[in-house]
């Protein structure tokens, strides 16, 4: 073990997802998150990381038109045992009948235990997103329904809807999700069923029910795709979706769907939608 190594902290102002994506992305290291701060450890250096970071930033800036900060932190610090630190740290949680821990805790009678590793792949049942999104599985998801998990990251929705007995599809666009996904499913004991790198458009299979927790603008760009692989009266469940822009994924999927239940924590809103007969 060397004797120091290097800590980056980015808070970003807006798109939390996407710099987490990116995060993902650039590093084979443990990530952590703690109160909307993505931090990387690693005995390198993460000068590349955190330049990488901060040109994101700017270029997101540009796309969206708007002004979007992101504060970066790397100290280099004395190495001690951070990894069992960082274990120590990660927490199981408890959501509805779900009990989500790494595999390092013990699993909880009683209880639909769902284990995660926090690795790549973003979900592990800690953020607000992925909370509701579990919820909204336990009260939606029935035995032998079709599922399909859009932007599946660690593959913990399509988890808990497999333990539910549902016929379970994944997919994402970064293939390190999807290969992280399937050694969840693997690690739960379930199977995926089918799998794939992209998103909905490269499936014609239609499902029972859809989620996508992703964030609010992907929704919207990515709204007909979703509709097109749902089943008539089939449910989406739509996720990644900040207050201020819920009204604008309520506008893009009401001429095609009925908005049946909205889950809200904190600033963070998950859409359950029933697609409409033609």
């Amino acid at each position: 073990m060397e004797k120091y190594y290097y800590e980056l902290q980015i808070q970003p102002s807006l798109y939390y997802e996407l710099f987490l994506d990116l995060v993902s992305s650039l590093t084979a290291e443990a990530i952590e998150e703690y109160e909307e701060t993505i931090i990387i450890r690693s005995e390198d250096t993460l000068d590349d990381i955190e330049a990488g970071i901060i040109a994101f930033a700017k270029e997101l800036s540009l796309a969206f038109d708007t002004q979007i900060e992101c504060k970066t932190t790397l100290v280099k610090k004395e190495n001690i045992d951070w990894i069992a630190a960082y274990q120590q740290s990660v927490q199981p949680i408890e959501v509805g009948e779900f009990y989500i821990h790494p595999s390092w805790c013990d699993k909880q009678d009683g209880k639909i235990n769902i284990v995660i590793d926090p690795t790549l792949a973003f979900g592990s049942g800690h953020h607000e997103t992925t909370n509701r999104c579990l919820k909204a599985v336990e009260r939606y998801v029935t035995k032998d329904m079709s599922v399909c998990d859009v932007g599946s990251g660690s593959g913990i929705l399509g988890i808990a809807a497999s333990k539910l007995g549902a016929i379970v599809d994944i997919c994402d666009t970064d293939i390190v999700a999807v290969e992280d996904a399937k050694k969840n499913f693997a690690q739960n004991s379930v199977e995926v069923n089918k799998y794939w790198e992209g998103s909905a458009n490269s499936t014609s299979t239609t499902y029972d029910l859809v989620i996508a927790n992703i964030v609010a603008d992907v929704l919207v760009m990515i709204a007909k795709d979703l509709v097109k692989i749902t089943k008539e009266n089939g449910i989406i469940i739509l996720s990644g979706i900040m207050e201020q822009h819920k009204q604008k994924v309520i506008n893009k999927f009401s001429k095609s769907c009925e908005i049946i239940e909205e889950l809200q924590e904190n600033e963070w809103v998950t859409l359950v939608v029933k697609k409409l007969v033609n």
